[in-house]
């Protein structure tokens, strides 16, 4: 049903009752990629998620745009955008990318990206003009194997610049070898002759474990990344806010208790053997920033519970920073929550922005507020 061309166009919150509309567009406006009812309905009632929808009067939808906001950082995603063929023309693509603009801005977001096929040229044409800039590419992206390229634009401070190292991203294998995910993204990046396969992958996590946490296999200790890293050609340097076994209070039986503070002084000994230095203090974010201006790279235990509200012990890698962010590779696929029908994207877990602020308090974990740094160079 269509109303009157002279009605006003408006942009608004979509509802459960834009369903159909919304589903009607998304068959006309893509051939593949198509979000189903079930993302629609999650993108509509999830806190995650802004989906508005351009109206013209009050039943006739002509357009919509999907943003996503990265929970715990400063990112937002425009994830998809249609305007329907009869529409086009009427600046409703603008309107649509302005709201999800104000509404990142309103909820603390820096940095809004997106993804366009290389061959919609009116898309990338409009992007540009409104101030988005190309920083990547993706092969293949879409299921008519387009390539997709990545554009970002600054919400705020649009003056600052960002520093950042080209590094390869890599996912986890399993739920306890984000520490050995993170060493190989660090190892591919100053060693490209390095192949990070899932065998070292595990080498790794076998040389660097706790052996046991408070339920499941345990993670990787600061000391054994940098066993790990020095094993495979880097140099490392440990900082540590505290002495003593890590990780021992969030286990209450006797026989783990006493298997980590083993596997601990071991650490301790074999870092003594091989030169790998231990600072018993916090790094100064000042002196972090330094160190990667003069090419080192640090993998950095961050508690994930501001990102997916778990009180989880977290490597990711610093990829670069600007005046108001560190920003991260995460290795960890599954922190975000995507859409029902919609995989991870490794494109929400590269250069991942988060405030100075936040990052000083992601990165104490536990109740002793334990810091855990390990800086990675080569030699």
């Amino acid at each position: 049903m269509s109303t009157s061309t002279s009605a006003p166009i408006y942009i608004r919150l979509a509802s459960l009752d834009d369903l159909k509309a919304l589903l009607v567009l998304e068959g006309k406006s893509f051939s593949g990629d198509r979000l189903s009812r079930r993302s629609f309905r999650h993108a509509i009632t999830s806190s995650g998620t802004a989906l508005f929808v351009a109206m013209r009067g009050e039943v006739e939808l002509l357009g919509y745009a999907l943003l996503h906001l990265r929970q715990g950082t400063r990112l937002a995603r425009l994830y998809s955008l249609a305007v329907s063929p009869e529409a086009r023309g009427l600046g409703i693509g603008k309107l649509l990318i302005q709201a999800c603009e104000k509404k990142a801005v309103k909820k603390g977001k820096m940095l809004l990206r997106l993804e366009v096929s290389d061959v919609n040229h009116n898309a990338i044409a409009l992007y540009q003009k409104m101030g988005y800039k190309e920083f990547g590419h993706y092969d293949a992206y879409y299921e008519d194997q387009t390539d997709a390229i990545r554009m970002q634009k600054r919400l705020r401070h649009a003056g600052d610049e960002q520093t950042t190292r080209a590094m390869p991203w890599l996912a986890q294998g399993t739920p306890f070898t984000c520490g050995p995910a993170s060493l190989q993204m660090v190892l591919s990046s100053m060693h490209p002759d390095y192949q990070a396969t899932p065998n070292d992958e595990l080498e790794i996590w076998r040389e660097a474990t706790t052996i046991f946490m408070t339920s499941g296999h345990g993670g990787c200790h600061p000391m054994g990344l940098a066993l790990a890293a020095k094993k495979r050609g880097l140099l490392a340097d440990v900082w540590l806010s505290e002495e003593g076994p890590l990780f021992v209070d969030s286990v209450r039986n006797e026989l783990k208790k006493t298997v980590i503070t083993r596997v601990h002084e071991n650490f301790v000994n074999q870092c003594e053997e091989e030169k790998v230095p231990l600072h018993y203090t916090a790094m100064p974010l000042a002196q972090l920033i330094e160190a990667f201006d003069e090419g080192a790279l640090a993998i950095i235990l961050i508690s994930t519970y501001r990102m997916d509200g778990k009180k989880s012990p977290h490597w990711v890698v610093m990829s670069g920073y600007d005046e108001h962010c560190i920003l991260v590779h995460d290795p960890d696929l599954d922190d975000d929550k995507k859409l029902p029908d919609d995989p991870p994207s490794p494109l929400d877990c590269q250069f991942v922005p988060i405030a100075r602020d936040e990052f000083e308090k992601m990165s104490r974990f536990g109740q002793s507020r334990l810091q855990a740094t390990v800086v990675l160079k080569t030699q």
